[in-house]
């Protein structure tokens, strides 16, 4: 099957370099006919999209730590592209001192900052991206195994990720009269730069694989086919969920 986004427009958040999750899903919605927008931290990381990312794709600055900017982030989509049809939030971040160790050990303002990038900025680009959204639109975020177990050393990021997944409901509830649906996809542990913060990664990411049902890992593709999937029409019926990609290895 293909060709299941063309003519939607389609706003990615996230995408750092080619091992993202974020860039799988890049690559899936290109894929499937969908016009991209990009949203870039800052100038350096615009930098380094360019590397392979293709000049005509079009690319705009956001900073989430500020709501303010997210804002103005959406009202220069909409003066570029005009109306968009769904956004891919693959943002999150966390202090690295506070991925090793207890969880007792973070700070207060470490805390409120893996929250507030984690898990506000998803509400602020609800909030903005409605505003643009054609109705019938689509909101897909990323979260992780790591909200509802207690993954090692993962620590306040599984917070947030738990936050994420309560705001993803409350969203879908309330952007249900623009019939905009919002869910969130939980990947598996993937050896991407976020992944690399965690100490022991490398130990997650093998026992990840291990549990997987037929021991092999998951893929930024197939992460990003799940998001196509999840930005088409064909995925209408699905709202307010947490998709599992990792070929099965929450079910051990």
């Amino acid at each position: 099957m293909s060709g299941i986004l063309t003519g939607k427009k389609i706003v990615i958040m996230g995408v750092a370099n080619k091992r993202s999750l974020a860039y799988g899903c890049f690559q899936a919605l290109a894929e499937q006919g969908a016009e991209i927008i990009l949203t870039y931290q800052n100038p350096r990381m615009l930098k380094s999209l360019n590397r392979f990312v293709d000049a005509d794709v079009t690319k705009v600055e956001c900073d989430v730590s500020d709501p303010e900017n997210v804002k103005t982030t959406f009202e220069a989509i909409h003066e570029q592209v005009g109306h968009i049809d769904g956004i891919v939030h693959a943002i999150a971040y966390a202090d690295p001192e506070d991925l090793q160790g207890e969880t007792t050990d973070a700070s207060l303002a470490s805390f409120n900052k893996a929250q507030s990038i984690s898990v506000y900025s998803l509400i602020a680009v609800a909030k903005y991206g409605r505003q643009i959204m054609n109705d019938g639109g689509s909101i897909v975020t990323l979260t992780y195994m790591g909200s509802e177990r207690a993954i090692p050393n993962y620590n306040v990021m599984g917070i947030a990720k738990a936050g994420l997944e309560a705001s993803v409901r409350y969203l879908a509830r309330d952007l249900a009269s623009q019939d905009i649906r919002v869910n969130a996809i939980s990947a598996g542990a993937v050896k991407t730069l976020a992944v690399t913060g965690v100490k022991d990664y490398s130990k997650l990411i093998d026992l990840s694989n291990e549990r997987a049902v037929n021991g092999v890992g998951v893929t930024i593709q197939e992460v990003g086919n799940t998001a196509a999937f999840l930005m088409s029409d064909l995925s209408i019926g699905i709202v307010g969920d947490t998709i599992y990609v990792d070929k099965g290895t929450h079910l051990i």
